[in-house]
């Protein structure tokens, strides 16, 4: 009798162990966030199940759980240039998925789904869109190539399971040889444009100087005739520049240059 309640009491105890596993495992939870591909024996439901709570088969079902808030990856690749310079990118990329769709995601990708349908797609978009830019030219127009390569990658890559796609350049590195070369010709043009400004700024100061010099000619000349023409105006322009001393010796009586008569 002894060994009978044991066994019955025993036999209880995993009961109910098995009983809490088995309600235990007949729900589970979906957190905010995500959302929820449920199998059973391998068949994925034809069902994403959203935040909340949900039901399935103990022991059977298997529960994939995917983030469905803004996900970011950063990546690099390199690509030719249409000068055949090889460019280094250096990118982000920023995307949703969508939520409904989680259970074909898992059933026909899987969890790796950013190295089978997001990458290679990325990759042959950059690599056509950069093609198209010259080296130096991609540097200065680097927007208008995010906004190529963008609006590419959303008409190509699979609707179904994406959304909310952003694209931007991190950074476009070139080779030292490549960025030296550049370098020079900026700095080349920078003395052209100097030495340009230098021969306008020389070139104007010597047409001033011509200017000022056939100005005073003029005056001079002008002065001269007028001089010429009129004597008295020859004694008053030396009475304009006398300081008003007489001179220590004089000849006779006479003061210099003033005819007293007149």
């Amino acid at each position: 009798m002894e060994m009978k309640k044991v066994f019955a009491i025993v036999g209880c105890f995993f009961g109910a162990i098995f009983a809490f596993c088995l309600i235990w495992g007949s729900f589970f939870v979906v957190e905010p966030g995500e959302a929820v591909a449920l199998s059973k024996l391998g068949n994925v439901e034809q069902k994403s199940y959203q935040p909340g709570v949900a039901f399935k088969a103990p022991f059977i079902s298997d529960v994939t759980r995917f983030d469905i808030r803004t996900r970011t990856m950063k990546e690099k690749t390199a690509c030719y240039t249409a000068d055949m310079q090889t460019a280094n990118i250096d990118y982000t990329i920023t995307y949703n998925l969508k939520k409904e769709n989680v259970h074909t995601l898992y059933s026909l990708v899987g969890t790796d789904y950013e190295g089978k349908k997001i990458i290679p797609v990325l990759n042959d978009v950059i690599k056509s869109n950069i093609g198209r830019w010259q080296a130096q030219e991609l540097v200065s127009n680097r927007d208008s190539a995010r906004v190529d390569v963008n609006m590419a990658l959303i008409s190509k890559i699979d609707k179904r399971f994406f959304e909310n796609i952003t694209f931007q350049f991190n950074n476009i590195d070139y080779s030292d040889a490549f960025e030296k070369s550049i370098e020079e010709k900026v700095i080349a043009g920078q003395k052209a444009e100097k030495a340009e400004n230098d021969t306008k700024r020389i070139g104007e100061e010597a047409k001033q100087k011509i200017i000022a010099a056939e100005a005073d000619a003029k005056a001079m000349t002008i002065k001269a005739e007028a001089l010429a023409k009129n004597k008295g105006l020859t004694e008053y322009e030396a009475v304009q520049k006398w300081d008003g001393k007489l001179p220590t010796y004089m000849l006779g009586n006479s003061v210099p240059m003033i005819n007293l008569n007149k």
